[in-house]
């Protein structure tokens, strides 16, 4: 099953343009999709999910045209926002059954079977008599990746799946993803770089609604391999840097700034080559310098 993407384009009547011919080919496996707020991934997210026309373009999921054939995308697709609402005093058993009664699983016996299988692939099973509302932000994940499961979807997307997660809830999201996307095609849409290093295969950079990048995380890493240069300095320096050097990124590391530099060359001042990693192309790319 492949995904197929080829110039799609999408204006907000507010004049805001999230897509500008974007085309995209998408394999299974994990797929991460990767930009900064605002990127237009939620846009590319939800056009492909079918809640929202491309005012250009085609989407063809094998051979369902996604544009003209919305029911029928929908019936393989598994779809988990970045918000979503559950009722409120609604138990985890109650409510993916009440999901697979809307996905057409109409017999009550296969129903049951069903959802008890969904809460133990997720590891909620232990949980199935709690109110959805009442869960910690992990669980409630993994109950969204246990609804997008239902029906036994083509195509799963996930836009922004480790928001807000502590490490031990995004390591086992982390996990149950991977396993996931042994069978399916996965779209990881997220702002964050460690989602995309650690799980996906190929990738994705989207900017102001333009495809900057796709390829395998370690071919985009080639492009700026020798090219990355680092120094610790002082925060009365930093500005100057930024002034003198084609600074792609600062964070603070024990108080003082870590600076990251895009330059084919040795930048002097200091600077010592190190080994890029997806950040480094993540905002050489976004800056434009590649």
């Amino acid at each position: 099953m492949i995904l197929k993407i080829e110039n799609l384009s999408k204006t907000y009547d507010n004049g805001v343009k999230a897509l500008n011919n974007v085309s995209l080919t998408i394999q299974q496996g994990m797929f991460g999709l990767l930009g900064p707020n605002g990127a237009g991934k939620s846009s590319l997210m939800r056009t492909i999910a079918t809640l929202q026309e491309p005012d250009s373009g085609s989407v063809l999921l094998g051979d369902i045209d996604v544009v003209n054939q919305k029911m029928e995308l929908r019936k393989n697709l598994g779809y988990l926002p970045q918000e979503f609402g559950v009722y409120p005093k609604v138990s985890a058993t109650e409510l993916l059954n009440h999901l697979a009664v809307l996905k057409g699983y109409t017999n009550a016996n296969e129903r049951k079977e069903l959802v008890e299988v969904l809460l133990h692939r997720v590891n909620l099973f232990e949980h199935r008599k709690k109110a959805v509302s009442s869960y910690s932000g992990g669980m409630r994940q993994r109950f969204g990746i246990a609804q997008c499961l239902i029906g036994n979807p083509k195509l799963i997307i996930v836009d922004e799946p480790t928001a807000g997660l502590d490490p031990g809830e995004r390591n086992r999201f982390y996990n149950l993803l991977a396993e996931i996307g042994e069978q399916v095609i996965v779209i990881l849409s997220t702002h964050i770089v460690e989602d995309v290093s650690e799980l996906c295969s190929n990738m994705a950079i989207i900017d102001k609604g333009e495809v900057l990048y796709t390829g395998s995380p370690e071919n985009g890493l080639l492009l700026v391999k020798d090219k990355i240069w680092e120094k610790r300095t002082e925060k009365s320096e930093l500005i100057q840097l930024q002034k003198l050097l084609p600074v792609i990124s600062t964070k603070l590391v024990s108080g003082q700034p870590l600076v990251h530099v895009f330059k084919e060359e040795n930048p002097q001042m200091g600077f010592e080559k190190v080994n890029p990693n997806l950040e480094d192309l993540f905002f050489a790319k976004i800056k434009g310098l590649i």
